[in-house]
């Protein structure tokens, strides 16, 4: 975020083909960007998810998913004592991940809150007792980690070294079926089986008329303020570790949490309730800067949805950048931050992001009259969609400019990532093959230089 620059947005599992060598899809996607003139490849996060396959619902924060694994690495190849070595840097999540997965298949991937109390609960005795049986299949889990994170850390070298950042994505929240409510119970607003006692989500607004109610367990954050947010700060020095960039998911869920009753029908029946705010920040800043250097600043702020001077004060206080959606500009009101001109510097500008519809799907969606303001407001025809609204990204002052793949391609709402509320159909979207031509890599590239935005080397 230090001058102009440009990114395209692709999750992981856009890449992920049945069959196919996701080091080799990533690579030939880098060297695309990089030919693009573009240096910053955001995606979603990238750990294991659950059945409905959702970055946000993720078994666990530190780990990886294995399909990322790069199959050329011969594991034959790799020294016990590199592989041991790992380990203990990895032994403050490792070990509980491990064996997390390995109970979760013995039970046909129940959720650890329907396990035998002892286990549920983790009695010590048990859990040795559990270490020790399974002790070849705890450490297979752990050898897949291990080539997941070797592979993931070359693919970053291989970014950085076209000249590529890869911006990250930390959900704000966990699943309840992951392995840290198992873990650190005492973290989260938990009854005494484990099941959560109020449930994560945000009032009605843009995307849903009755809100949504996303179903993570919320936090305790007195617990975490006692500790010094230490569950949050393991979660964020893991993330940097992956990436150079990181959107911190949900951002104005850091001011204060919309706290739903279990047992709600729908998210209207939630109210606001304070969270970790500054404290938590100030913390999670602080060790960025001791890992990464004094005048790193890796975060940016998701700050969509109900925005409250609060939460703008708290963006400004720690001087975040924020995001700005084109497609949420054009309601006809002149004051509206998201219109092309009100952008400002500290801010990422996407055209849509992965809960969004494609442009041109939106586009094809809106009535006649907003039509008419997009078309005033981008002097934009119809068939210039989504060029056009992509150009006004590439060309506002914000710092970063994010554009999804498929409105580069100008792909309709059959390449819609997810549809916010809903469960089915989600997460699925794989990239064409063959869709990213040396054509569209020239035109992306005469649009970066044009606008000042061309990768640096």
């Amino acid at each position: 975020m230090n001058r102009r620059r440009a990114g395209v947005l692709l999750p992981v599992f856009s890449l992920l083909r049945q069959g196919e060598s996701f080091a080799d899809a990533a690579r030939a996607f880098i060297d695309w960007l990089a030919a693009a003139q573009f240096s910053v490849w955001q995606v979603l996060p990238i750990g294991p998810a659950g059945t409905d396959g959702s970055p946000y619902w993720l078994r666990s924060d530190h780990a990886t998913d294995a399909a990322l694994a790069d199959p050329a690495i011969d594991p034959g190849g790799v020294s016990r004592a590199e592989f041991a070595a790992w380990c203990e840097r990895e032994r403050d999540w490792l070990p509980d991940y491990a064996l997390f997965v390995v109970l979760a298949a013995e039970r046909q991937g129940a959720a650890w809150q329907d396990w035998p109390p002892s286990l549920r609960d983790r009695d010590a005795a048990t859990l040795a007792a559990a270490r020790r049986q399974h002790a070849a299949a705890i450490e297979r889990v752990a050898f897949e980690q291990f080539l997941a994170a070797r592979s993931w850390a070359a693919l970053r070298a291989y970014a950085n070294g076209r000249g590529v950042a890869l911006f990250g994505d930390l959900p704000i929240y966990v699943a309840p079926d992951s392995v840290e409510t198992w873990v650190h119970r005492g973290q989260f607003q938990l009854d005494g089986a484990g099941r959560p006692i109020a449930l994560a989500g945000v009032p009605p607004d843009y995307f849903a008329a009755d809100g949504q109610l996303w179903g993570n367990p919320l936090y305790d954050w007195e617990a975490m303020a006692a500790d010094g947010y230490a569950f949050w700060r393991s979660r964020v020095r893991r993330a940097l570790a992956r990436f150079d960039l990181l959107r911190l998911d949900h951002f104005r869920g850091l001011a204060a949490c919309w706290r739903v009753p279990a047992g709600a029908a729908t998210a209207r029946e939630g109210d606001w309730r304070p969270a970790g705010g500054a404290a938590l920040l100030r913390a999670l800043i602080d060790d960025a800067r001791s890992q990464l250097g004094p005048d790193v600043q890796p975060f940016v702020a998701e700050d969509l949805g109900i925005i409250t001077p609060d939460v703008e004060a708290l963006r400004c206080e720690f001087a975040l950048p924020g995001m700005r959606v084109l497609q949420f500009a054009f309601d006809g009101s002149p004051d509206n931050p998201y219109l092309p001109h009100r952008h400002t510097r500290d801010s990422v500008v996407y055209t849509g992001t992965h809960d969004n519809d494609t442009t041109l799907g939106w586009y094809r969606g809106l009535d006649a009259a907003t039509r008419e303001f997009v078309a005033y407001v981008l002097r934009a025809r119809p068939d210039d969609m989504p060029g056009a609204l992509v150009h006004a990204a590439l060309a506002s002052v914000a710092d970063l400019a994010v554009v999804p793949v498929a409105d580069l391609l100008g792909l309709g709402s059959e390449a819609r990532i997810n549809v916010p509320g809903t469960v089915q159909g989600n997460w699925r979207w794989q990239l064409p093959a063959g869709a990213l031509t040396t054509a569209l890599a020239e035109q992306c590239a005469r649009a970066n230089r044009v606008f000042g935005r061309a990768l640096l080397r």
